[in-house]
């Protein structure tokens, strides 16, 4: 499996010069090997979605996640989001109830995240792929190293781009981002299992005022509105 050929074009290029060749190699026949031997999520045809629906030059804002869910029929390759009539996850609701907080949103009934996708945010886990019913089985397997480039080349980037980094594992990606164009921000994890340090953080408002301060169209952060240029 050629994975620098599954991405679309423009992220192909923008990835080229952070990728190790032998390193993405070894994964795409990691991956391979999964997807034909065991019940592996995303299906192979969202692998990327979050690269296809959100261009790099149209990605202002990156909200980044830990693996895929691993229950049947949830991931669709978009950090945080569920395909449309499954169940709202915990996490996803402690998110919907802090939009409503911070920016008036009502709760969406579906958990499908697509419209932030479209409008440019970029919904990325750091390990792309999972096997059903083993919650960060494909960790520590080459993705994160995947993954982390695209961080990078979005830092490489001039147009600002604002990192919203919700729990510890997300968190230590700051060090990825080192050009001053770009903004971090910074939050627990949204899980109910974690009670402090998510809930009040207001990320959605904070977001669009750090995409005003950098000159960049603001997100429209209700899921179900129209992509906006820009």
């Amino acid at each position: 499996m050629n994975l620098a050929e599954l991405l679309p074009a423009d992220w192909r290029a923008e990835l080229a010069g952070f990728l190790d060749e032998k390193e993405t190699t070894a994964l795409g026949e990691f991956v391979a090997a999964e997807y034909a031997e065991h019940t592996i999520y995303p299906p192979i045809e969202d692998l990327f979605a979050a690269y296809r629906l959100c261009p790099p030059e149209q990605t202002r804002v990156l909200i980044l996640g830990q693996d895929p869910y691993h229950g049947a029929g949830q991931a669709q390759g978009l950090s945080f989001s569920v395909r449309e009539g499954v169940r709202i996850p915990p996490s996803l609701r402690n998110v919907f109830k802090e939009l409503a907080e911070d920016v008036g949103v009502a709760p969406p009934k579906s958990g499908d995240l697509t419209g932030w996708a479209r409008q440019g945010v970029l919904l990325l886990n750091a390990v792309l792929t999972v096997r059903a019913g083993a919650a960060a089985s494909h960790g520590g397997k080459g993705w994160e190293a995947f993954t982390d480039a695209t961080i990078k080349a979005l830092n490489a980037r001039n147009e600002r781009v604002v990192f919203l980094l919700w729990g510890g594992y997300a968190r230590k990606k700051a060090a990825l981002i080192t050009n001053p164009a770009h903004a971090v921000l910074e939050a627990g994890h949204p899980s109910p299992l974690n009670p402090k340090g998510f809930r009040g953080a207001r990320p959605f408002s904070a977001a669009n005022k750090a995409l005003a301060d950098g000159g960049r169209p603001l997100i429209d952060w209700d899921p179900r509105a129209e992509p906006v240029a820009g």
